[in-house]
C-alpha cells in the first residue's frame, strides 16, 4: 500500500481529533474545528497534508450522502407542504442576492455578464457547513431550522439552470475558452442534454419506486448488514454517476432518490448504515475547504479579501432576513435564518471553475473570490453564535415576562402544549373538577386563548424551572400534547429525571413514535389518530348495513388487538430492523386471523348457536394460540 495515502489518512484523522474537541469545548462547534485543522495542515500552513483539491473531489461525495440522508427524511406529502418555503423564499433569496451580488460587482467595474454570474454564484450558501451545525444545535425541527433547509433545497436546485445560463452568458467568448465536455453526452444537441436530463430525473423516480425498494427486499432476507449497507452505498455512487452523465448536480440526484425512499420500510436502516460514511467524508470536506484557503493571497490582500467576506456576509444576511420577514417569519428565526445562510457554499467552488473555463469569468477575478468563499465559510460557525445570541434578545423579554405569569393553583394536572388535543383533555378534566396548570410555547395561540379566558402559560415546558413554577411538584399527572416529536420525548425525559412521581400521559404521532415512548415507559398513550379512524371504520361498517351494536364490537375487538400488537412490537423496537419487520409481518397475519375468529365467535353469539362455528373457532384459537407460541417464544 501507498505510505504516502497513509500518512496523509493519519494527518487527517490526527488533526480531527485534535482540533475538533478543542473548538467543541470552546462550543465553536464542529465544522470550525475542521476547518481550523484543514487551514493548519493544508498547503498554505504548514503543507503536511498534500492536495486539497483532489481530496476535496472525494470529499463531495460526503455532501452527496448527506443530500441523500436528508431526503430519506422528507416524504414526498411533506415536500409539498413545504412548497411555499422551498419555492417562495428559496427563490426569492437567489433572485434578490443575486441580483445585489450582481450589482455590488458592477460597481466594482465588473462587466455585466461577469457580474450576474458572480451574483448568482455566490446567492448559493453552503449546505454542509449549515445543515451539520442545524444538527449540533438541534435546530433542525424549528421554525428557523425548516425555513433554512427550504432556502438550501432550491439552491441546490437552481444549480441546474445556472449551468444552463452559464454558456449563454459567454456568447461572444474565444471558442478556445469552452470546456471539453465529457461523458455519454459529450458534443450532443442541447435539445438532447435537456432530454437526457429529464429522462435522468425520472429514472432515479421510477427506480425508487419500482426497483430499488424489492432489491432492499431480497438483500433484506440474507440477514447480511455488510450486504445491506453495499447495496444502500451501491444506489448513492449510482446516481452520482448518472447524474454526472448529464451534467446535473450529484447532491440533487442522490436527494431525490433519499425523497422517493423516504415512505420505505428500509428507511430507517438505510439511514443507520450509512450515516458514519456521512460523518467521515463530511469531515473531510471540511477540512478540504480549511486547506483552500489561500493564506499567500490573504496576507498579499488582506483587507481586500477580508473586506469582501465582510460585504459579501452583511449583503446576504441582510437581503435574506428581508425576504424572511416578507414571507412572515419572527425576527427572532430571520435572524437565525438570514445569518445561517449568509456565507458562500462549496458549490462555489465547482461554478467559479465552470465559469472561469467558458470565459464568463477571467482568474483574476475567481482567485480573490474563492478565498472569500472559503473564508465566509470558515466564519459560519460563528454566525451561528452570533445569531442565537441575537435571536435571544428578539425573545428573551417576551418569554421572562410570560414566564413570570406562569400560575401553579397546586394543580392535579400539568398540560403542556394546548393545542387540538390539549384543549380537548384540559377542558374534560376541567369539566370533573379537576385544576389544570396549561404550557405552551407558541406565543400567539396563548395569546388567543387568554383572550378567551383560558389560563394557559407560556413556557418551553422540557425547561425544568417552568414545569416547577407550573405546579411540577405538587401535580399527579403531566399530559404531553404538543405537536414536536422530539421535544416530546425530551420532556418524558425531563419529567422522569426531576419529577419522578408524575405519571406521564403523551400524545403520540404515529407507531414510530408510540414505540420510542413506550421504551421510554410512559404511564399511558394514545395515538393522535388511532381512536377517529376506529370510529369513522365503526361508522362505515353501519353504512354498510351491519348491525349497530356488532359494528361496535368490531370496533372494541380491532382496538384490543390493535394494543396488543403495539405492546407486543414496541419490546422489538430499536434492534434488528429486519427481524423486527419479519415479526410485524407474522404478528399482523397472526392478528388478522384472531380478529376473523372473533368475528365468527360474534355471529354465532348474535344468532342461534350453531355446533359447526363453535367446533371452528375452538380449533382456531388452539392453532393461532400454538403459532403465537412459536413467534414469540416465552
Amino acid at each position: 500500500m501507498d505510505s504516502a495515502i497513509l500518512l496523509q489518512a493519519f494527518v487527517f484523522l490526527l488533526a480531527a481529533i485534535i482540533a475538533v474537541p478543542i473548538a467543541k469545548r470552546f462550543g465553536l462547534g464542529s465544522v470550525l474545528g475542521y476547518l481550523v485543522a484543514g487551514a493548519i495542515i493544508g498547503p498554505f500552513g504548514l503543507a503536511v497534508f498534500g492536495d486539497p483539491e483532489s481530496a476535496m473531489h472525494a470529499a463531495e461525495f460526503g455532501v452527496v450522502i448527506m443530500l441523500f440522508l436528508i431526503g430519506l427524511e422528507l416524504e414526498p406529502a411533506l415536500l409539498w407542504r413545504m412548497r411555499t418555503a422551498i419555492v417562495g423564499m428559496g427563490g426569492a433569496q437567489v433572485a434578490v442576492t443575486g441580483l445585489a451580488v450582481g450589482g455590488v460587482a458592477l460597481a466594482f467595474g465588473l462587466d455585466p455578464r461577469t457580474a450576474l454570474a458572480v451574483g448568482l454564484i455566490l446567492a448559493l450558501s453552503s449546505t454542509a457547513i449549515v445543515m451539520q451545525s442545524l444538527r449540533e444545535r438541534n435546530l433542525q425541527e424549528t421554525a428557523a431550522g425548516r425555513g433554512t433547509f427550504a432556502v438550501l433545497l432550491f439552491q441546490d436546485i437552481a444549480i441546474i439552470p445556472m449551468l444552463a445560463l452559464f454558456p449563454l452568458l459567454a456568447v461572444g467568448a474565444a471558442a478556445g475558452d469552452a470546456p471539453e465536455q465529457h461523458g455519454l453526452l459529450a458534443g450532443e444537441p442541447p435539445w438532447i442534454q435537456t432530454l437526457a436530463t429529464i429522462a435522468a430525473i425520472a429514472a432515479v423516480v421510477l427506480a425508487g419506486r419500482f426497483v430499488m425498494r424489492p432489491v432492499f427486499r431480497i438483500v433484506a432476507r440474507t440477514r447480511l448488514q455488510e450486504l445491506f449497507t453495499a447495496t444502500a452505498l451501491l444506489i448513492v455512487v449510482g446516481v452520482t454517476l448518472l447524474m454526472e452523465t448529464v451534467s446535473l448536480s450529484p447532491a440533487l440526484g442522490a436527494f431525490i432518490a433519499g425523497v422517493v425512499l423516504a415512505d420505505s420500510e428500509f428507511r430507517h436502516e438505510i439511514q443507520s448504515d450509512i450515516e458514519p460514511f456521512r460523518g467521515l467524508l463530511l469531515g473531510l470536506f471540511f477540512v478540504s475547504v480549511g486547506a483552500t484557503i489561500d493564506f499567500a493571497l490573504l496576507v498579499r490582500e488582506p483587507i481586500l479579501i477580508v473586506g469582501l467576506a465582510v460585504l459579501l456576509i452583511v449583503v446576504k444576511a441582510a437581503v435574506m432576513f428581508l425576504v424572511a420577514r416578507a414571507f412572515r417569519k419572527s425576527r427572532a428565526d430571520a435572524t437565525m435564518i438570514a445569518l445561517g445562510l449568509a456565507q458562500g457554499g462549496e458549490f462555489a467552488f465547482v461554478l467559479f471553475a465552470f465559469a472561469q473555463g467558458i470565459g464568463v469569468i477571467d482568474a483574476a477575478t475567481a482567485d480573490p473570490l474563492i478565498a472569500v468563499v472559503a473564508l465566509s465559510m470558515a466564519a459560519t460557525p460563528l454566525l451561528f453564535i452570533l445569531a442565537e445570541r441575537l435571536a435571544g434578545r428578539f425573545i428573551t423579554p417576551e418569554a421572562n415576562t410570560r414566564a413570570e405569569e406562569v400560575e401553579s393553583n397546586s394543580p392535579h394536572v400539568i398540560i403542556a402544549g394546548y393545542g387540538r388535543v390539549g384543549q380537548t383533555v384540559g377542558r374534560l378534566l376541567d369539566a370533573n373538577g379537576f385544576r389544570t396548570s396549561v404550557l405552551d410555547h407558541d406565543a400567539e395561540q396563548v395569546d388567543a386563548l387568554r383572550a378567551f379566558g383560558r389560563k394557559v402559560n407560556y413556557g418551553d415546558a422540557s425547561r425544568v424551572d417552568l414545569l416547577r413554577a407550573a405546579g411540577a411538584e405538587e401535580a399527579g399527572v403531566l399530559v404531553i400534547a404538543i405537536d414536536d416529536q422530539a421535544k416530546t420525548l425530551e420532556l418524558v425525559d425531563t419529567a422522569r429525571r426531576h419529577f419522578p412521581h408524575l405519571k406521564v400521559v403523551a400524545r403520540a404521532f404515529d407507531r414510530r413514535h408510540a414505540y420510542e415512548l413506550m421504551q421510554r415507559n410512559v404511564d399511558a398513550l394514545e395515538r393522535e389518530t388511532f381512536e377517529s379512524s376506529i370510529r369513522l371504520g365503526v361508522k362505515t361498517l353501519a353504512m354498510l348495513g351491519q348491525n349497530a351494536f356488532r359494528a361496535e364490537r368490531a370496533g372494541r375487538v380491532f382496538r384490543s388487538y390493535d394494543e396488543k400488537l403495539l405492546s407486543e412490537m414496541s419490546k422489538l423496537w430499536g434492534g434488528d430492523f429486519a427481524a423486527f419487520q419479519k415479526a410485524v409481518r407474522d404478528r399482523s397475519a397472526l392478528f388478522e386471523e384472531l380478529l376473523r375468529v372473533d368475528i365468527a365467535a360474534m355471529e354465532a353469539d348474535a344468532g342461534e348457536r350453531d355446533e359447526a362455528v363453535e367446533e371452528y373457532v375452538r380449533e382456531a384459537r388452539e392453532a393461532n394460540a400454538e403459532q403465537e407460541g412459536r413467534i414469540f417464544p416465552s
